[in-house]
């Protein structure tokens, strides 16, 4: 018998996860669910310290301490773990959202920590929990302390989570299994790539790799930053001089950066000013085509990618400075950061501590990431698209991360000490490169658990994706079919 916990929010995943139970015939009972309203208990909510209720009730609101995450706080990876679940919930800080939680202080932050640990170890130990599922890669703060419990626990954990590919996802034990690919999964036949042919990135714009007109202030904008001194500084409202000088270091940085940027249209905050200014300091720079690069991309914060998957290297410019450790005389590092990026991570100490870097240089926005990895010696990341874009066109690419592509030909892992030119000038075979594509693409599961990808999916049908994926996850909790990803 498994008893389950399961954390998945959204209409699919509770479809999935009651197919899921019914078609497993008392095998798998469901011993938790944390989800949404109508759910055992609301998960969201834990990352922002709402009060928003699940069936039964608050997660944090009945329990009494009794020690029960003490193997938790007994693990020896316990204070990276620590670091690790702090940091994601620190991307609800007011600093960052309008719907934030409190937490202030680094007490703050600990004592909400050891207490949603202990209501979860308390949980999982009252309702005899055996396994755990995961619908995604946790990532939100309240999910990765629930990971970090689950494990110190000993419970079987299985975590799914959809595929760059459109109607797939991928299946593993632990985070640290990201891009491993199992060698008990099944091969499959070769997929075809176009040599050098760009991926399909729906989520990219065609306009941010090329220069264009800068862009102008509107009234949606203005409204933007009126609406962060309502709500965080409403002593100032009536301040006149302070208004004005807010609008005009808006207006500058519009001007400054390509129209297609708009930094402030879902947010504004003294401190995304601060970052944007640093920013345009560096658009309308030349790039010397001429010269020998590393083109490093940078991610998006706060997301998975990162987070999760980038381990110590979510603090990306670690990355920075162990390529720019390793990099051959003469040559420089070409950085370019994430269009839809803000103010978290970039911090002046960021741009204060990148430049400090020896040969590196921010490019500009337009800059097309196209051409720089075609033109680069090779790229670096923590484990972007950039870097399946690079071997598509035959170039190497060094990851810092867990990439879905890291078992690939042309990809190395970094280590210190690690040969830069000697990675730059290595040959390999395409063919291998579709191989080892089809080979992932056949490790896969097919359907999908993020609605995100569904108008992607061809024929897609509800009914049947959530039989198929019910089906799937139950072969998988009961070990008859492989994972995806597993331990090298």
């Amino acid at each position: 018998m498994i008893k389950l916990l399961v954390e998945g929010r959204g209409g699919l995943r509770k479809k999935i996860l009651d197919d899921l139970i019914r078609l497993s015939e008392n095998r798998i009972e469901l011993g938790l669910h944390l989800g949404d309203k109508d759910s055992d208990f609301h998960s969201a909510c834990l990352s922002r310290m709402e009060v928003r209720l699940g069936r039964q009730g608050h997660l944090i609101r009945d329990h009494l301490s009794k020690g029960a995450n003490i193997p938790l706080l007994a693990s020896p990876d316990f204070h990276k773990m620590l670091e690790i679940g702090i940091e994601q919930f620190h991307r609800n800080s007011s600093s960052y959202r309008y719907r934030s939680h409190n937490l202030t202080s680094i007490q703050d932050y600990l004592d909400y920590y050891h207490v949603l640990s202990e209501a979860y170890a308390q949980e999982i130990e009252t309702r005899g929990i055996t396994h755990v599922l995961f619908m995604n890669v946790p990532h939100l703060g309240q999910d990765m302390v629930l990971y970090q419990v689950a494990k110190a626990l000993g419970l079987n954990t299985l975590i799914v989570s959809q595929t760059f590919f459109a109607d797939s996802f991928f299946s593993m034990r632990s985070v640290e299994d990201f891009g491993n690919l199992n060698a008990a999964a099944p091969k499959g036949v070769p997929l075809p790539i176009e040599k050098g042919s760009a991926p399909d990135l729906f989520y990219m714009e065609a306009d941010w790799q090329k220069s264009g007109e800068r862009g102008q202030i509107g009234w949606r904008q203005i409204l933007r930053c009126l609406e962060f001194v309502i709500r965080k500084k409403p002593a100032k409202l009536l301040d006149l001089p302070y208004l004005f000088q807010l609008v005009g270091r808006m207006s500058r940085i519009y001007e400054s950066l390509p129209k297609w940027r708009d930094p402030f249209i879902k947010f504004f905050h003294e401190n995304e000013l601060a970052y944007f200014e640093q920013l345009a300091q560096f658009e309308g720079k030349n790039v010397d085509w001429d010269a020998k690069f590393v083109y490093i991309p940078l991610h998006n914060q706060p997301e998975m990618s990162t987070q999760s998957l980038g381990g110590l290297f979510r603090d990306q410019l670690l990355v920075i400075e162990a390529v720019a450790r390793a990099l051959p005389e003469g040559w420089k590092i070409y950085v370019k950061d994430n269009p839809r990026q803000g103010t978290y991570a970039r911090g002046p100490m960021f741009f204060h501590r990148l430049t400090r870097i020896k040969g590196v240089q921010l490019v500009p926005l337009d800059t097309s990431t196209y051409e720089l990895s075609s033109k680069a010696q090779l790229t670096a990341t923590v484990c972007g698209t950039a870097g399946w874009e690079s071997i598509r066109k035959g170039k190497s690419v060094l990851v810092f991360g867990g990439a879905w592509y890291k078992s690939f030909p042309g990809v190395f892992k970094w280590h210190e000490g690690i040969d830069l030119e000697e990675i730059a000038n290595h040959q390999f075979n395409h063919a291998d490169l579709e191989t080892a594509a089809g080979n992932l693409q056949a490790a896969c599961h097919p359907g999908i658990i993020e609605l995100l990808y569904k108008d992607r999916a061809q024929g897609y049908n509800e009914e049947q994706n959530v039989k198929s994926v019910a089906l799937t996850l139950y072969q998988l909790l009961t070990e008859q079919a492989p994972l995806t990803f597993s331990k090298e």
